[in-house]
C-alpha cells in the first residue's frame, strides 16, 4: 500500500509545486469514491484557481503518470482508486513475506519508551480497579516493541508509608490465625484490614506501629524489614499469577522504596535550580507562573515533619529514570483522576527547564463500570478481585463453547483464552479516555464489536485455508484481478501498518482494535460472497491468498492487543 502512496505523493509534488511533505493525504469519506483522497485547497489558493476547477484539471495531467492507479475529481478533492490487481499483488505479497512482522517497522530503533502501567499495592489483591492500567499499558508495550522500540515496562507497585508499620505489627501477633499459605495476599489483606482498626481503637498498636515504620524507615535490616521484604514477596507471587494470566510482563518491578535513596537528590536539583519556597514550614514548589490552573495547588516536596509525599518520590522516579534510559517518551498508563498530580509533576519539570518535559505523558483512563454504569463490584457488593472476575468470565466462556462446540479440543485452555480475549478487546476497542461498561453476555458475544467475534473470524479463516488445503486445491498461480470485489479487504489490510503507527503516536489501543473490527466486517461481507473452494484454480489460489493475508493481519492486530488468535473454536 505505501508504494502506491508514495507514488500518488510523489505525481502531486511534481504537479502542484508542493513539497512532498506537505502534500496531505487522507481516507474519502466514502470509500466507494476511491482509496486515497487529496483535499485541492491550498495547491488550488497557491494557483489562484477555485478548488473544483484545479481538482478537475489535475486529475486530466495527473492521470497518465499513474499506470496503476485512477485519479476522479469530485468537487474541490482529487481522489485516487488502486486497481485491485496491481493492490492484491502488493498488498498480498508483502503481508506473505513479513508475516508476524507485518505492521510492526525498526522506525524506533535505537530509542527508549518507558511504560509505568498496573502499580498494584503490597498486601492487596489486585482489583478490577487495576485492570484497565494492566490491559492499556501491556498493549502500549507490544505496539511500540512492534515498531522497533526498547520498550521498559515498570511496575511502580505501592510498597512503602507508614501502614506497613501496622502490617508488621499484625504479623507479630496474629499471623497464626490466617492462611498465608494458599493465597498469601488474601490472608495479607485481612491482617492489614484489622491493623487499621487496631490503630484507631488500640493505643498500644498504633505506638508499636509508629515505631515499626520508623525502623523501617530507617533503613536497619533487623525483623521489621525482613518481615516487611516477606510480605512484600508474597504479594509480588500472587501478583506474577494473575499477569500470567493476562499474557503480561513487566520488564522491572520496582516500588516507591526503590526510589526512597533518590529522594534527597530529587529535592537538591528543585533547591539549586531556585524553584523551592518555604510555606507554613513546608517546603513546596509554585506552579502559578507555569499554569494558571495550579496557582493554588502548589507541589508540596517535603511536609513540615520533615517526611515526603508520593509527589516527591514520583519525582525521584522520574529523574532516575531519565538518567538511567534516556527515554524518547516516558508513559504514565494511571487513571484520569490523578491528572492534577502529572499536572503538578510537569509543571516542576518546566520549572526546572527541562528539556525532556515534553517527553513525560499521562496516559489517563476513564472508569470500569457495570451495567448500573457503576463501579464494578462483587456479588456481595465489595470491591472484586480481578482473578474472580477472570474466573467468572473464563467460566461464562466455557459454557458457551460446550454449546457451540461439544467436540472441541482442550476446551478449558479455548475458554481461558476467549474469556481472557473478551476482557482484554472489550476494554481497548474504546477510546481510553471514556468510561468502559462491563456486561458479560455483551463481551463474551461471538457477534457484534467483540474479541469473541474477531477470534472466531480469525479460526473461521484458518478453517477455510484448511479444507482448500485438503482438498489439494490453491497451489496455481493466482490470478490478482480476480480480486476485483475485495477492494475494501485490501485497503484495511494495506493499511494496518499505518493504524499502528498511529497506535503508538497517540498512545491510543483502540485506533487497532476498530480497525481489526472494520475488517472484519468488511471480510465477513465478502466471503460471504466469495467462495474459496472449488473455483477455477487461478481464482481459489487468489481468494486462498487473501484469506491468508486477512488471518495473518487479524492475529497480528490480536497478539498486538493482548489477545489469543486460535485456530479452531
Amino acid at each position: 500500500m505505501q508504494i502506491f502512496l508514495d507514488a500518488i505523493r510523489a505525481a502531486l509534488a511534481r504537479a502542484t509545486g508542493l513539497n512532498e511533505a506537505d502534500v496531505k493525504l487522507e481516507a474519502p469519506r466514502d470509500s466507494a469514491m476511491g482509496d486515497v483522497a487529496f483535499p485541492c485547497f491550498q495547491a488550488a489558493k497557491l494557483a489562484k484557481k477555485a478548488p473544483p476547477v484545479f481538482a478537475a484539471e489535475l486529475a486530466t495531467s495527473i492521470s497518465s503518470t499513474l499506470p496503476s492507479i485512477r485519479a476522479t475529481a469530485a468537487g474541490p478533492y482529487l481522489n485516487f482508486t488502486i486497481l485491485r490487481g496491481p493492490l492484491a499483488q502488493a498488498v498480498i505479497g508483502e503481508i506473505s513475506a513479513r508475516g508476524a512482522s507485518y505492521g510492526g517497522s525498526n522506525e524506533g530503533a535505537g530509542k527508549t519508551i518507558v511504560i509505568d502501567f498496573s502499580s498494584p499495592n503490597i498486601a492487596k489483591p489486585m482489583h478490577v480497579g487495576h485492570l484497565r492500567s494492566t490491559i492499556l499499558g501491556a498493549a502500549l508495550g507490544r505496539i511500540f516493541s512492534a515498531l522497533g522500540y526498547r520498550v521498559v515496562g515498570i511496575n511502580h507497585i505501592g510498597d512503602w508509608g507508614s501502614q506497613f508499620g501496622g502490617l508488621v505489627v499484625a504479623l507479630r501477633r496474629w499471623k497464626s490465625e490466617v492462611d498465608l499459605e494458599t493465597d498469601p495476599v488474601r490472608g495479607l489483606l485481612e491482617l492489614y484490614q484489622r491493623s487499621k482498626k487496631a490503630a484507631e481503637s488500640d493505643p498500644t498498636f498504633a505506638a508499636e506501629a509508629r515505631a515499626a515504620w520508623q525502623e523501617l524507615e530507617s533503613g536497619r535490616d533487623g525483623e521489621v524489614r525482613a518481615t516487611w521484604r516477606w510480605a512484600t514477596e508474597a504479594s509480588l507471587r500472587g501478583f506474577s499469577k494473575t499477569y500470567a494470566r493476562l499474557g503480561i510482563r513487566h520488564d522491572l518491578v520496582r516500588g516507591e522504596s526503590f526510589y526512597e535513596p533518590f529522594i534527597g537528590s530529587a529535592i537538591d536539583a528543585c533547591e539549586k535550580g531556585q524553584i523551592t519556597e518555604v510555606s507554613k514550614g513546608a517546603l513546596v514548589v509554585q506552579l502559578g507562573a507555569i499554569d494558571k490552573a495550579l496557582e493554588e495547588t502548589p507541589c508540596l516536596l517535603r511536609q513540615t515533619d520533615g517526611t515526603t509525599l508520593y509527589a516527591t518520590r514520583d519525582l525521584a522516579a522520574l529523574f532516575h529514570r531519565y538518567e538511567e534510559f534516556h527515554f524518547e517518551r516516558a508513559l504514565y498508563v494511571v487513571g484520569a483522576e490523578q491528572k492534577l498530580h502529572f499536572r503538578q509533576l510537569k509543571a516542576v519539570l518546566k520549572r526546572l527547564g527541562l528539556p525532556w518535559e515534553s517527553r513525560v505523558e499521562h496516559v489517563d483512563f476513564g472508569l470500569l463500570l457495570g451495567r448500573d454504569k457503576k463501579k464494578l463490584a462483587s456479588r456481595k457488593g465489595d470491591v472484586l478481585v480481578l482473578d474472580d472476575l477472570l474466573d467468572e468470565v473464563v467460566e461464562e466462556s466455557t459454557r458457551i463453547i460446550a454449546e457451540k462446540n461439544a467436540l472441541l479440543a482442550n476446551p478449558r485452555a479455548v475458554a481461558e483464552q476467549i474469556g481472557i480475549g473478551a476482557i482484554v478487546f472489550n476494554d481497548l476497542k474504546r477510546e481510553r479516555i471514556k468510561d468502559v461498561l462491563f456486561d458479560r453476555e455483551e463481551i463474551l458475544s461471538f457477534e457484534g464489536e467483540t474479541g469473541p467475534y474477531l477470534q472466531y473470524t480469525h479460526a473461521r479463516l484458518a478453517s477455510i485455508e484448511r479444507k482448500v488445503l485438503a482438498a489439494g486445491e490453491g497451489g496455481t498461480a493466482p490470478d490478482w484481478s480476480k480480486l476485483e470485489d475485495a477492494g475494501p479487504v485490501l485497503t484495511r489490510l494495506g493499511r494496518f501498518p499505518e493504524v499502528v503507527r498511529s497506535a503508538a503516536e497517540h498512545a491510543e489501543p483502540s485506533l487497532v482494535a476498530n480497525a481489526l473490527l472494520a475488517l472484519g466486517r468488511d471480510l465477513n461481507a465478502w466471503y460471504v460472497q466469495a467462495r474459496v473452494l472449488g473455483q477455477e484454480p487461478a481464482v481459489t489460489a487468489a481468494r486462498l491468498a487473501l484469506v491468508r493475508a486477512s488471518k495473518t493481519v487479524i492475529g497480528n492486530g490480536l497478539r498486538l492487543l493482548g489477545c489469543v488468535a486460535p485456530d479452531e473454536m
